[in-house]
């Protein structure tokens, strides 16, 4: 079940809010500028699905958002609780960056945990299969896709690059929660 948290900066112990309807998640992203929505694929995706096929299956929705927002590229993340780098990656996003674009997500199956630093408040969001979050160019931010990452998700660029991460220097992400193994999202 996809999940905000919304804490205080001040205080990561204590979340003043918690949120598990889709629409709620929604409309509490949206008054702080950040996309949430949920997608259907137009045909059933199996374990071990290509990048093409993932694709294929949410073509429809890729090209309205590369239409509507001007992003040049896509690809697929696809990482298990065996991939031999998954230590690695994961500490490659845990602390608090930025992006000159938006990063958007869609998790196609699995699950990842984004946390925004936003006008002092942390939002925390457990994204699940069917979410996508759009976070804004220049939005303070990190992901954790915990120690037994499992998920795969559709990425959109506007960068031919792709990702490229501006660290703030601040110790905040160390502060509030990590991604806990997330069993229900393994199917």
């Amino acid at each position: 079940m996809s999940r905000l948290r919304i804490y205080d900066d001040a205080a990561p112990n204590a979340a003043l809010a918690e949120y598990h309807e889709h629409a709620a998640i929604s409309r509490e992203l949206a008054a702080a500028g950040i996309r949430f929505e949920q997608w259907q694929a137009s045909q059933s995706i199996a374990p071990g699905a290509s990048q093409a096929e993932v694709i294929a299956a949410y073509r429809s929705d890729i090209d309205r958002l590369m239409a509507s927002e001007g992003y040049q590229s896509v690809d697929v993340i696809s990482l298990q609780p065996d991939h031999p780098d998954r230590a690695t990656l994961r500490q490659k996003f845990l602390d608090e960056h930025t992006h000159s674009e938006d990063e958007v997500r869609f998790f196609v199956a699995g699950a990842g945990q984004f946390t925004l630093h936003l006008n002092g408040k942390v939002y925390e969001v457990l994204c699940e299969q069917g979410d996508l979050i759009g976070v804004p160019d220049g939005t303070p931010h990190w992901f954790d896709m915990s120690e037994s990452p499992y998920f795969v998700a559709i990425r959109l660029f506007t960068n031919k690059e792709g990702w490229v991460a501006n660290f703030t220097g601040t110790d905040i992400a160390t502060r509030f929660p990590r991604m806990t193994p997330h069993t229900s999202a393994r199917r």
